[in-house]
């Protein structure tokens, strides 16, 4: 199968490893993930990924808690290098080779991320696995995923949902919702359409950064993605 990509970056919620469970990691939804990756690894795309922490704890859960919101948002932070070592032991188990890297420094069981060190891992063929989003709070993982797919100069960024692309309206709620296949930034914007916090998007805009959203659930959306297949919405221009 040919590929469309060099290297993209894949944004995944912490929801998503859900599954069914109210929260935690379901094992199947991890295999799911791991496999869905290796696919599009074996097309030769370098691949880094960015995951979010809220099946274990989002920052906003800290109101009314007694926890301030900048130590709830490091909170959340360590949740997703949990999520990143549980993704990690999935490739490996499954022979990707991969590289965990976190913004906060804990090198007992990640590397410190480093942009040249990063790509470097990149061209050798590892998987990239940024976990603890930016290392500053105030920032979810949307603006880290902008962020480092910037940085290590990414073709893309696939952002992996519950839904099969962007829609006039929430598609769960909403059964008159029109799915749009593709839109620019600024019809985004114009539309008061949800793709990514507003400092994630607005950085994809200024650096004419592509973003794809699509339904990760369905098996093989991801590896079509790569070869360049219409799957989802694409944001750009």
């Amino acid at each position: 199968m040919a590929r469309k990509y060099k290297r993209i970056l894949l944004k995944l919620s912490g929801e998503s490893l859900m599954g069914k469970q109210r929260y935690g990691i379901e094992a199947d939804m991890l295999q799911h993930y791991a496999h869905q990756i290796k696919d599009v690894h074996d097309l030769g795309i370098e691949i880094a990924v960015v995951i979010g922490g809220g099946n274990i704890f989002r920052g906003i859960q800290s109101e009314g808690s007694g926890i301030e919101p900048v130590t709830g948002d490091y909170m959340g932070m360590l949740a997703t290098v949990i999520n990143g070592l549980a993704l990690q032991s999935a490739l490996e188990s499954i022979g990707v080779y991969t590289r965990l890297m976190t913004a906060l420094r804990m090198e007992s069981i990640a590397e410190p991320y480093i942009r040249r060190r990063a790509i470097r891992h990149l061209e050798k063929g590892r998987v990239v696995i940024c976990a603890a989003g930016t290392g500053n709070p105030y920032f979810t993982t949307d603006s880290a995923a902008a962020l480092r797919a910037n940085e290590i100069a990414a073709d893309v960024i696939l952002k992996g949902t519950r839904v099969d692309g962007i829609y006039t309206a929430d598609p769960e709620k909403d059964p008159a919702a029109v799915k749009f296949d593709k839109l620019s930034f600024a019809k985004v914007i114009s539309l008061g359409l949800e793709v990514m916090d507003m400092t994630a998007f607005t950085l994809c805009q200024q650096n004419n950064m592509p973003i794809i959203v699509f339904d990760i659930n369905s098996p093989g959306n991801l590896r079509r993605i790569a070869a360049g297949e219409p799957v989802g919405t694409l944001v750009e221009g």
